[in-house]
């Protein structure tokens, strides 16, 4: 149960017109924390003055009024930073007509003043504080995912005239049927299709394509996405405010917002335990005076009693003390959870979707198969591959490179290298022209000769979900090359731990279906879905919530971003992860290790216990102590024991988490 039921997101932001007046959390991200550690000082040095002065004990002497004074200046100071939030949030309230916990707590610690319990006061405030720090550093984190997708596309573009003349504008006065000019290596302006150039695009933060995408006059292009080594003249489709680009951010903001509606729950229980407390305090003052039952001053202390009994502070730490020991585990096991209700929804979730490219699979390309013709072996074909492949600064050639280099083959320096747009590179090695490519590159070509046997090795490849090159020296057909970005050594292991767990696993990626049910098939994963936008994975991660109730979504890429937000849970791979999907996400994977997955959702169901025991403990507590204290059976020395008991109780039993097992550690358990 989250019980700071006015919840973070009724404020508005500050640092928009109109916002909330000036706070600690206005001055920078983690300013809000500044705060309760000052009031978590001055509570400290203001308990160990009083112990000094001998109160501790109850002792009346006036030997150390100096110490005593101090302790109270320290409460004193406790009690105004400590309490200005939760009195300012409080008031807001009840000038709306509704009364909230924060409130209560405002109260409760006035109530243990007037009974000279300044440290109970003191530290109701201090731990709310603390928890209201912590959920605005949680979200001010989680805002900067809009920002980091706006920056993604570039300000200007190049504009080409009628008369052939290019100039440079901003992007917004960029209209649909202008001609942008695209240059290597640069990202693209605005959304629209390719009229003129060939060029192989990077938009695998956008689609989630593993490879760069091949584009020509008739291709489709998004604005963010990177071009390659050609240059291209695109005819704008879209304003820039209506780009893939511009959508995701907006998606993003929309699945953002909808997380607020989480503190229903908790807002409800406020407006009914609240108000109770409050009459319950106010008859305990007036009634037993009015009938003869007590004197005023002892039907003041005893209501004061009661009222420093009901106040849920057992009950606030409840859950701060499970969640926050959760959050220390949770990152001392590699996993950065960026809030409690993100930990705690964690243990609800029974459904995850991954997204393929840098989540499943590595996210670069490998040598995957090396296919040679008969009298060819697999080290002279790399040679000449590697050797052709070492002018060129495509991913697919890179890793041509790296798997020559892994097998420590030396590789000739070539000569007169070209690139031949959409199909391949040659060059001279050995004095002889070699080339590898599809099969386009060889048709008509004077110096390079494929036989059909080579395209055929070439074609079996690819019917096993891998981009094949062929290749050819001279004459002579050496073979094939089959390439492709590989699942993840832990990824069929971790799918596995996931079903054990009792999740559905449901693939969603931007790939080729092809590709995306190879590696769902090699992995474990029975349910795929390929070739999705950013707002189809939307609409999937919502078709799964409502059939399951809470969903985690894993992904690494900016595309991912929206998804991320909308689900119950958003996980990104943060080693290789990309700043949006980082910001967007709720949980991070800091070493890009799948296991932490299992591990974090057994983390999440492990705190939903712990608060859920704490819970119900705390309030059984409380429960006790408001008859026992209201008619005079419990005096409030022994109410105050039994009310600090229960919080420190309540705390350590929180506590155990940082001890919990892993059972995740070097490798999945089943």
């Amino acid at each position: 149960m989250h019980l700071h039921a006015h919840g973070v997101s009724h404020d508005l932001d500050p640092g928009e017109p109109g916002g909330a007046s000036p706070s600690p959390r206005t001055h920078g991200p983690y300013a809000e924390l500044v705060w309760p550690a000052i009031a978590g000082v001055a509570l400290a040095a203001g308990y160990f003055l009083a112990r000094g002065a001998g109160e501790g004990a109850g002792s009346e002497s006036n030997a150390s009024d100096p110490l005593r004074y101090a302790s109270y200046a320290c409460y004193a100071v406790a009690y105004v930073v400590g309490g200005w939030e939760a009195t300012r949030d409080g008031l807001k309230q009840l000038a709306k007509g509704r009364l909230d916990i924060d409130f209560l707590m405002v109260v409760a610690a006035i109530g243990a003043a007037l009974v000279a319990e300044f440290f109970e006061g003191a530290l109701l405030l201090f731990l709310f504080s603390l928890g209201h720090g912590l959920e605005h550093l949680a979200l001010s984190r989680a805002r900067s995912a809009v920002t980091a997708l706006a920056r993604l596309a570039p300000k200007t573009a190049r504009v080409r005239a009628g008369d052939g003349t290019e100039r440079e504008v901003p992007v917004e006065s960029v209209s649909p049927g202008d001609l942008v000019v695209v240059r290597p290596g640069e990202r693209i302006a605005a959304d629209g299709r390719v009229e003129e150039g060939r060029s192989g695009v990077d938009q695998s933060p956008l689609t989630g394509e593993s490879m760069p995408v091949e584009k020509e006059p008739g291709s489709e292009v998004f604005a963010g996405s990177l071009n390659g080594d050609g240059a291209l003249v695109v005819k704008v489709s879209r304003r820039a405010g209506e780009t893939l680009v511009a959508r995701m951010v907006k998606l993003v903001a929309e699945a953002q917002a909808s997380k607020s509606t989480a503190e229903r729950a908790a807002e409800r229980f406020t407006r009914v335990y609240v108000p109770c407390v409050l009459v319950a305090t106010a008859l305990a003052i007036v009634a037993p005076p009015l009938f003869g039952w007590l004197t005023w001053n002892e039907a003041f202390l005893r209501a004061m009693s009661m009222l420093i009994g009901a106040s849920p502070c057992a009950l606030a730490i409840s859950t701060p003390a499970a969640v926050l020991a959760g959050l220390a585990r949770a990152a001392r096991g590699g996993v950065l959870v960026k809030g409690g209700a993100h930990l705690e929804s964690l243990g609800l979730v029974r459904a995850i979707a991954v997204d393929k490219t840098g989540t499943i699979t590595r996210g670069r390309p490998e040598v995957a198969e090396i296919a040679c013709m008969p009298g060819v072996d697999e080290r002279e074909l790399l040679r000449v591959a590697a050797s052709v492949e070492s002018v060129s600064s495509h991913p697919i050639a890179h890793a041509v490179v790296v798997a020559a280099a892994a097998r420590g083959i030396e590789v000739p320096a070539p000569q007169d290298a070209a690139a031949v747009k959409g199909k391949g590179v040659e060059a001279t090695v050995d004095g002889v022209r070699a080339g590898v490519g599809r099969a386009k590159l060889f048709e008509g070509h004077a110096q390079l000769k494929a036989n059909g046997e080579v395209e055929a090795l070439a074609r079996a490849i690819e019917s096993r979900a891998m981009t094949a090159m062929s290749v050819v020296h001279g004459a002579r057909a050496l073979g094939a090359i089959g390439v492709r970005d590989t699942p993840r050594p832990e990824a069929k292991t971790v799918v596995a731990a996931l079903t054990a767990q009792g999740c559905t696993v449901t693939m969603l990626t931007g790939d080729n279906a092809a590709t995306a049910k190879a590696v769902a098939a090699e992995v474990g994963i029975a349910s795929v879905e390929a070739g999705l936008m950013p707002e189809d994975k939307i609409a999937r991660i919502k078709a799964l919530v409502t059939e399951h109730g809470a969903v985690a979504m894993v992904g690494d890429g900016v595309n991912d971003a929206p998804a991320l937000a909308a689900a119950t849970v958003g996980v990104a791979m943060g080693h290789g992860g990309t700043d949006v999907a980082l910001e967007a996400a709720d949980v991070a994977l800091m070493q890009d290790d799948l296991t932490r997955l299992p591990f974090a959702i057994d983390l999440g169901r492990a705190t939903r216990t712990m608060i859920r025991q704490n819970v119900i403990f705390s309030m059984g507590v409380v429960i006790a102590l408001i008859p026992l204290t209201l008619f005079g059976i419990v005096p409030l020395p022994i109410a105050v024991v039994c009310h600090e008991g229960s919080t420190v109780l309540v705390a350590l039993h929180g506590l155990r988490l940082l001890s919990k097992r892993d059972r995740f550690a070097g490798g999945v358990a089943g």
